[in-house]
């Protein structure tokens, strides 16, 4: 036993009396971020293959400027550079907030800076400084993300609707199921479920209050949140996979690669 008042000796990176594969979770999430911005890079550095008919890949939504029906400018600035997509200028506020989500932050803070790689192993850092200080305080804007990323579940939901409305042929609209509109309408289904379990807005909602007796409303609002955050690391995972695969389904289907089944 260590003495009262004696500090542990520090391990070395890695070092750990662990018995158990604890390197499997972090070299999963290491694995699957990757993927996943590699993936999103390609996808907006591409600025291609982003709307087939009535849908639009979440990447591209709000789909600010193009010559689509689907954006809400209709040419390109002729000040803007070539290079620099539609998809530039959105992705930053749902990134953003992915990026600062309380979850994210544990998750590749093991995985990519190994601070620490697991709990009782030892890390790369020689003391620990927290987040109240440069750069890491940055991660505090997370609450005000909170409120783009409400925004955007608003959008994306117009996107899934008019998946729904198929051209009839005439020159006109009607209303229909593809499998696109199942993929699209799922993608606001898992970011809703993640977006509105966020830690911040079980706060915002009713965390700060020391009793609710007073407030009913918020107190099953509270409720409500706190329900979906209890799942807050598979909401994040499965609305992170399934935005991709929307992406990806649209693209191929933009490409000519696939084919999108009418199922009404």
């Amino acid at each position: 036993m260590t003495p009262a008042g004696a500090s542990a000796a520090r391990r070395g990176f890695g070092q750990t009396s662990r018995n158990d594969a604890w390197w499997l979770q972090p070299l999963t999430v290491f694995i699957g971020l990757s993927i996943f911005l590699v993936y999103a890079n390609f996808r907006v550095f591409q600025n291609a293959y982003f709307e087939f008919g009535g849908y639009l890949t979440p990447f591209y939504s709000p789909l600010l400027w193009g010559d689509s029906p689907h954006a809400w400018f209709q040419g390109v600035p002729d000040w803007l550079p070539r290079w620099i997509s539609p998809a530039m200028v959105i992705l930053v506020f749902p990134a953003g907030f992915r990026f600062t989500c309380y979850y994210y932050r544990g998750a590749y803070y093991k995985a990519f800076w190994g601070d620490p790689p697991a709990c009782a192993v030892g890390e790369l850092r020689d003391e620990f400084r927290g987040e109240n200080s440069l750069p890491l305080i940055v991660q505090n804007v997370h609450r005000y993300f909170l409120y783009f990323a409400i925004a955007f579940l608003f959008l994306l939901a117009h996107d899934a609707w008019k998946g729904m409305w198929f051209d009839d042929g005439a020159g006109g609209k009607e209303f229909g199921i593809g499998v696109g509109t199942i993929v699209l309408t799922l993608n606001v289904v898992f970011l809703s479920g993640y977006t509105l379990g966020c830690h911040s807005l079980r706060h915002l909602v009713g965390g700060f209050l020391d009793v609710f007796s007073g407030s009913k409303g918020r107190k099953k609002a509270w409720d409500c949140v706190t329900c979906l955050n209890e799942h807050h690391m598979k909401w994040a995972w499965i609305s992170l996979i399934w935005v991709m695969f929307t992406d990806l389904y649209v693209s191929m289907l933009a490409r000519g690669e696939w084919t999108d089944w009418r199922i009404l």
